[in-house]
């Protein structure tokens, strides 16, 4: 247990040698320590789980999770550490809140960051529903554009196909129509069409002769329709229509799996509407809840600093803190009479020096000039 306290000391940011002398302050900064720690093993998981997923389908992927991970997680751990360790308890409640202010507005943006991929894999279902759904309408946009484009493409080439359609489809009724009147003149059966007079005569042949020539005619427009199929069908290849499909339930599984992490924030971020737009408030506030604990448990230490009442710890340290810098400012005072009194000693050692050197020069001067 003294490993434990003295570890989650550390991590309350606390000044260990002082806080030991006032065991009324342990437990205080034992919590603020464990929730500092908590809340960097939850950065971890997050941070580990989000890049899983941007280097999902590699080999390497869970490499590279555990890696930033931990990175992620010693990073906050360090933020959170400082966001703590920095408040001090001199001053008034105002000016308290002031200075933790800028703190406790990254600590929000901390908890956000946290909490986003945390959500993902907590409703990790869901999302996999909304994405599969997402999917199967993005392919059949698809599809309709491609179609569309199709249509517009070839409209000349599509009209002409409707065309011979509808006139075979004329000329099978007609020929049907013409055969079966043929019938009733050569059996001689009287009607509006048929002159009544039994055999093969005038009539019959020309009705024949009529009905032949629907059969040429019929003839020539299924050969011309079929070669409009055959080109429409090789249009359709070519502009990819053949190839689409509407994905399988293993194709949309495959899909989801591979799924980065955007497609799934986004994915989140719909779970909070239903399909015809309005607000689901159910989902929508479960979601929002869970963001909200995340950043709540992230400005837990720094609300708990600043509504802590000000103890012995504080005190001692606040001494401390003015005999360090009473302590800096006389070594500061030391460091400028040595550098003065080095400096006083350099010049004084600088002008004796000249002054011998003048004089050396003055003495040779002078014989040399006694000499000539």
């Amino acid at each position: 247990m003294r490993k434990v306290t003295r570890f989650f000391w550390f991590c309350s940011g606390a000044h260990i040698e002082t806080l030991k002398k006032y065991p009324i302050e342990h437990n205080k900064y034992v919590g603020i320590g464990a929730t500092i720690f908590f809340t960097a093993l939850f950065a971890s998981l997050s941070g580990g789980y989000a890049m899983y997923f941007v280097f999902s389908g590699s080999a390497f992927a869970v490499g590279f999770a555990v890696l930033f991970g931990l990175l992620w997680g010693t990073a906050i751990f360090n933020m959170d550490r400082y966001i703590v360790s920095s408040i001090n308890k001199e001053g008034t409640t105002n000016q308290q809140i002031l200075q933790a202010s800028p703190r406790i507005l990254l600590a929000i943006m901390i908890g956000i960051v946290i909490s986003r991929p945390l959500e993902l894999k907590i409703f990790d279902k869901e999302i996999r529903q909304k994405l599969k759904t997402s999917y199967l309408k993005g392919q059949n946009r698809k599809i309709d554009t491609l179609q569309k484009t199709y249509q517009q493409k070839y409209a000349m080439e599509l009209t002409k196909n409707l065309d011979l359609k509808k006139e075979k489809d004329s000329l099978e009724k007609d020929i049907n129509r013409s055969r079966y009147q043929l019938n009733q003149e050569v059996f001689g059966d009287k009607t509006n069409q048929t002159s009544g007079i039994t055999g093969y005569g005038t009539y019959a042949k020309q009705k024949e002769g009529v009905l032949l020539e629907k059969q040429n005619r019929l003839k020539t427009v299924t050969d011309d329709l079929g070669k409009m199929d055959q080109y429409l069908s090789q249009r359709k290849q070519f502009e990819g229509l053949n190839d689409l499909r509407l994905f399988t339930p293993h194709q949309l599984d495959s899909l989801v799996a591979i799924a980065g992490f955007a497609d799934r924030n986004w994915a989140l971020g719909q779970l909070s509407y239903n399909d015809n737009g309005t607000r689901d408030l159910d989902t929508y506030l479960a979601i929002s809840f869970i963001g909200y604990l995340f950043i709540l448990f992230e400005c837990l230490p720094v609300f708990v600093k600043l509504m802590s009442p000000k103890g012995p710890y504080d005190v001692a340290l606040a001494k401390i803190y003015e005999a360090n810098v009473h302590f800096a400012e006389k070594d500061k005072d030391r460091d400028m009479a040595v550098t003065d009194s080095i400096f006083d000693h350099s010049l004084d050692t600088d002008v004796e020096r000249r002054k011998k050197i003048i004089s050396a020069q003055s003495d040779y001067d002078f014989e040399r000039h006694s000499y000539e």
